[in-house]
């Protein structure tokens, strides 16, 4: 199944109730006026698109119909397409590599987000890529991470550095950088424990990992990825702005695409946190990981509109 179909899969459940509301709003015919703008920048802000994409858009819809860009409803969708994919250079979507040596990963959300899995997911996709892998297991709270993460990296072939629960998380970072520098690996991935974004003195904690990192990596860590569910829609904003505080999140890994109906917080995310999407996960297995493509992406969203 290629990219673009295994998204059009994953993100049906947004697609439909997208498709629904827009169908009824953009008939054959219908004049393209106040009421109808005000009428689609409802829907798209009930779409979970954001306040201020949805400002933006509907703005530029204007200026284009006055300008004589777009002249029948038929053609607002793909001006909408259009636009929501300039939103994402390509340049940010990227892995931020280390210059040399290992590139470090820490990851970082909340209980439930589906961290864990997308940690697993994330070695997966690195793996297949002929890339040499070490976990860092510094989930030490919560019970059984360590042993759910071992079970992964076992399953993916992956080395793994973990202490006992309750160990200190960062005497396990500052092992797993020595490891990761002593085996000659491509990548370090940390998983952090999961917490409750109110949790301050959690969330103090993993500022204290990242400076156990750059003890071992001065320019380190390379990418701190943030694991939002989608399923949540405006409230993973809320979540990264405060985990934005206490950490440099550099990019997001968008877990749950596949059960959730608010697939268009991917547009809002832009504009609200200016922090590059460049992960979705549409599944439970290893290989249900895509990087972030915004023009497929925006295809599969609209399938239904355009195909």
């Amino acid at each position: 199944m290629g990219l673009f179909d295994r998204l059009k899969q994953g993100l049906a459940k947004t697609r439909d109730k997208i498709s629904r509301s827009f169908r009824s709003l953009l008939p054959f015919g219908r004049k393209i006026d106040d009421a109808l703008l005000d009428q689609l920048e409802e829907t798209m802000l009930a779409d979970d698109m954001g306040p201020a994409a949805t400002a933006r858009l509907i703005e530029e819809i204007r200026v284009a119909y006055k300008a004589g860009d777009i002249s029948e409803t038929q053609e607002i969708i793909p001006f909408l397409q259009r636009r929501v994919v300039n939103y994402w250079p390509e340049a940010d979507r990227q892995l931020r590599l280390a210059p040399s040596g290992p590139t470090v990963v820490m990851v970082a959300g909340v209980n439930g987000s589906g961290k864990t899995t997308s940690v697993a997911k994330l070695c997966s996709y690195l793996s297949k890529q002929g890339r040499k892998v070490i976990l860092a297991a510094c989930d030490t709270y919560r019970a059984a991470a360590v042993a759910q993460l071992t079970e992964w990296s076992n399953r993916l072939g992956v080395q793994i550095v973990k202490h006992d629960q309750g160990a200190d998380p960062g005497a396990v970072a500052y092992d797993a950088c020595e490891a990761a520098l002593a085996r000659g690996v491509d990548f370090l991935i940390i998983d952090t424990a999961g917490r409750l974004h109110t949790q301050e003195n959690l969330m103090r904690e993993l500022g204290k990992i990242q400076r156990v990192i750059q003890k071992k990596f001065p320019d380190g860590p390379h990418e701190v990825l943030l694991v939002l569910d989608s399923t949540i829609g405006q409230n993973a904003i809320n979540q990264a702005k405060i985990f934005s505080q206490h950490v440099n999140v550099t990019g997001l890994f968008l877990a749950k695409l596949d059960g959730s109906a608010k697939g268009g917080i991917v547009i809002g995310i832009h504009d609200q946190l200016n922090i590059p999407v460049k992960f979705v996960g549409l599944g439970e297995t290893p290989d249900d990981i895509e990087p972030f493509d915004p023009a497929t992406f925006v295809q599969a969203l609209f399938a239904e509109q355009t195909d």
